[in-house]
């Protein structure tokens, strides 16, 4: 569970450092202002916040991640790629390039390097 109630409480009602915070809840340093910062990005004020519920509070501070793009990526044209790589001098990497490149110029999404060819099992 997460302690970020203490972490508002300390800060907010008892003005203390987020050093002696972390300390206090016995988590890291870097976790103080990240929650703080998370507290502000969320347009909430201490006394309001203190009166939500903890499952309300790590709501609003920890909100559900974005759901990913639905969007068809282009895949290469394998029978292309293939021939490109037996000429000397031709690597995944500069096919890759072209590719996006391509991409950018008719407007569709380019799968990254890992997912063109890694995962495809073309490497």
């Amino acid at each position: 569970m997460r302690k970020v109630r203490d972490v508002l409480r300390l800060k907010f009602d008892g003005g203390q450092t987020n050093r002696r915070i972390a300390r206090s809840c016995q988590i890291s340093r870097p976790t103080v202002p990240d929650y703080l910062l998370r507290f502000e990005k969320a347009g909430l004020t201490w006394p309001a916040a203190a009166r939500l519920d903890d499952a309300a509070l790590e709501g609003k501070l920890f909100p559900p991640a974005p759901v990913a793009s639905t969007a068809q990526r282009a895949a290469p044209d394998w029978s292309q790629v293939h021939r490109e790589l037996r000429c000397r001098g031709v690597t995944l990497t500069l096919l890759w390039h072209e590719y996006k490149a391509a991409c950018c110029i008719s407007d569709c999404l380019p799968g990254s390097f890992s997912n063109c060819f890694t995962r495809n099992g073309q490497r």
